[in-house]
């Protein structure tokens, strides 16, 4: 069997929701890397404790979960503290993307799609990708719905958008782009576009993450992605 990886990324108030929509409308693999990240931090989880250890009991809601917003207080303004907090949890989520890599090469899926929100900004990851596909709208638009969707002041949302990689640098290294900057009917004939051509490659990448994970296990293949992820 071949299959091949797909990274799907954009940028705040870009769209990318809506054609991760379209996508499982279609039927196609799509593992999201921010659904993961909440998963492997769960209450009694390997990562959960180790976060404790480091930051103490103050970032628990009352239900025992992570408060993500006074976590992320906390990393915003510590760089070494995100650094601490990345190499607690990207492992953990490498090794569930792996799994569920396994699982749909398994199931015969002819490619998958991983949705990273910073995919173009790590690059680590991209080498992996047969193809990268940036979801992308023009920068007023960006700017009108992020401040329709947060209820934010234009500083507000231009602070937002700017501590972002832009989307027109992005642009530059994504091999697909899907242009979302107008109706939904027009982001959908795009997202339906560029199905097609997937499905119909020729240029197929063996499915060396799942074939390396079967044979010699995850530990390799984990940590190589690890030290281009965070490099």
């Amino acid at each position: 069997s071949t299959m091949f990886l797909v990274g799907l990324s954009g940028g705040i108030a870009s769209g990318k929701s809506t054609v991760v929509a379209v996508l499982r409308e279609l039927g196609c693999a799509v593992i999201d890397a921010d659904v993961i990240a909440r998963q492997v931090v769960q209450p009694h989880s390997k990562a959960h404790q180790q976060i404790l250890q480091h930051f103490g009991t103050e970032i628990l809601l009352e239900n025992g979960e992570i408060n993500r917003e006074a976590l992320g207080s906390i990393i915003f303004s510590q760089p070494e503290k995100r650094r601490l907090l990345n190499s607690i949890t990207h492992p953990e989520i490498l090794k569930e993307m792996l799994k569920q890599v396994l699982k749909y090469f398994v199931l015969g899926y002819r490619y998958v799609i991983l949705d990273i929100p910073l995919l173009f900004e790590t690059r680590g990851l991209t080498r992996f990708m047969k193809y990268t596909v940036l979801v992308y709208c023009d920068r007023p638009t960006q700017l009108a719905r992020l401040m329709k969707r947060s209820g934010l002041g234009a500083a507000e949302a231009e602070a937002r958008i700017s501590s972002q990689l832009p989307l027109e640098e992005k642009r530059r290294w994504a091999s697909h782009v899907i242009d979302n900057s107008g109706d939904w009917e027009s982001t959908r004939r795009q997202v339906l576009q560029l199905h097609t051509r997937l499905e119909d490659s020729l240029d197929f990448l063996w499915a060396r993450l799942a074939v390396g994970t079967a044979v010699a296990g995850l530990g390799g293949l984990v940590f190589l992605l690890i030290r281009h992820f965070i490099s």
